[in-house]
């Protein structure tokens, strides 16, 4: 994976600050959604980035060491990344896509650099995602390295979140599926029923 895509889009549309957008968490059954824009404001050397895919596709430690470099990048002034999160009251209000797409605009009007372009990991929306130019891709997480480094960036806050949420219900086992939906997770369901943090509009039982 390289600079390939934002290379493109500078070229082709003059656009200088382009974001990736991606979301975590749109599945579990308990905690928010979160999600991440990152912009690369220089190409950071391709050695460092070595490894980098979908949040999904990397181990927490792999992630942790990824986030770490942005996070130091980002104090040098080199990318800019911010996330925002949507919770489970929320999202039985809306809806889980609403509540994505909110999640997503609310994390890229957080960017210190406005961004004027973005790619989004594609999410089926009626309307408009974002107040800006921007496309939508299928697995653009894969392919695209600033959406890479949102899913990471993403992943890394939001399991810090339930990770967090496991010391205040540690019965349910956050800290190893994350609200995901696994068979010890419906089995500590039908033992202590929901928690203040599941989503009562997803299926519990």
């Amino acid at each position: 994976m390289d600079f390939s895509y934002e290379q493109r889009i500078r070229r082709e549309l003059g656009h200088t600050v382009i974001a990736g957008v991606d979301e975590v968490g749109r599945g579990p059954l308990a905690g928010p959604v979160t999600a991440a824009a990152f912009v690369f404001l220089e190409e950071v050397p391709l050695g460092d980035l070595k490894g980098i895919k979908d949040s999904k596709l990397l181990s927490a430690a792999k992630r942790e060491k990824f986030f770490s470099y942005f996070t130091e990048w980002k104090a040098q002034g080199l990318v800019d990344f911010a996330t925002a999160s949507i919770f489970p009251k929320t999202i039985d209000r809306k809806d889980i896509q609403e509540a994505t797409v909110l999640a997503m605009r609310r994390a890229v009007g957080k960017l210190a650099a406005p961004p004027q372009y973005a790619v989004v990991d594609h999410i089926a929306w009626r309307e408009p995602i974002l107040p800006l130019s921007y496309e939508t891709l299928a697995k653009a997480d894969r392919d695209i390295i600033s959406v890479a480094a949102a899913s990471i960036v993403g992943k890394v806050k939001r399991d810090r979140t339930m990770v967090r949420y496991h010391a205040q219900y540690p019965q349910y086992g956050f800290a190893r599926h994350m609200g995901y939906g696994t068979l010890a997770h419906y089995d500590a369901l039908a033992k202590h029923g929901p928690s203040p943090i599941h989503r009562r509009s997803f299926r519990l039982a």
